[in-house]
């Protein structure tokens, strides 16, 4: 009985240990990766700041979550880079009271990052055992304001259309038409655009009345986004 509090106090030590490491490493990665390549937007700074990327990795992986590279999360799918994900956020300018559509939840990361700014995340995954883990990751670490489909993304969401923004992070062949369509006037969509295995470009499509405008931010490289025919 007298070496149960010395075990249990181990083990708290042993968990704050971990969950220090965890935050020093989250820090760092804002700082160095994102804020040192220019991401100003202090809302998306703060939810890079707050979600816990190590959560969303493969275990196998999980002492390189806060690294400045994608990481494997299996059936050939990835977590994109910790700065293209600050990047594509700040792109859609989120602010409270959004409605935004994710196209590729993966593991859930963007859409947690999505949901600690805008009002509610629509997002949608083409493979049934991604789109059931990042569901049930979401809703374990307390995201209710994401709802995930798994689905075709080049058709959206028209059910719950139309869009402040929609971001999309796998690359197209071409920007979806009816992505275009469901996005609501002055919206804007990011999107890479590109054949796979190629430099794609990370485009920034913007909606005002029937002129749609496309402008190129950097070059990148993102697993396709297929499209079943």
């Amino acid at each position: 009985m007298k070496k149960t509090p010395v075990v249990l106090l181990l083990v708290f030590v042993c968990a704050g240990y971990g969950q220090d490491r965890f935050e020093k490493a989250r820090a760092e990665m804002v700082e160095n990766q994102i804020v040192g390549r220019g991401v100003e937007d202090v809302s998306t700074l703060r939810a890079m700041k707050h979600v816990p990327r190590h959560q969303f990795v493969p275990t196998e992986w999980i002492n390189h979550a806060y690294a400045d590279s994608p990481l494997p999360i299996g059936l050939g799918q990835t977590i994109s880079q910790p700065y293209i994900v600050a990047l594509m956020t700040e792109s859609i300018k989120p602010r409270k009271g959004q409605r935004v559509l994710e196209v590729g939840t993966g593991s859930g990361y963007q859409a947690a990052v999505l949901a600690e700014i805008v009002d509610s995340v629509f997002t949608i995954e083409l493979l049934p055992e991604l789109a059931k883990e990042a569901g049930e990751r979401l809703k374990r670490l307390g995201y209710k304001n994401v709802v995930v489909r798994q689905g075709d993304g080049y058709k959206g969401w028209k059910e719950h259309a139309p869009f402040d923004a929609i971001l999309v992070t796998a690359a197209a062949d071409e920007i979806p038409p009816d992505l275009i369509d469901q996005l609501k006037e002055g919206g804007i969509m990011i999107i890479p655009v590109g054949p796979a295995g190629t430099v794609q470009e990370l485009m920034m499509v913007k909606k005002q009345g029937k002129t749609i405008t496309a402008e190129s931010k950097i070059p990148v490289r993102f697993v396709p986004l297929v499209h079943p025919r």
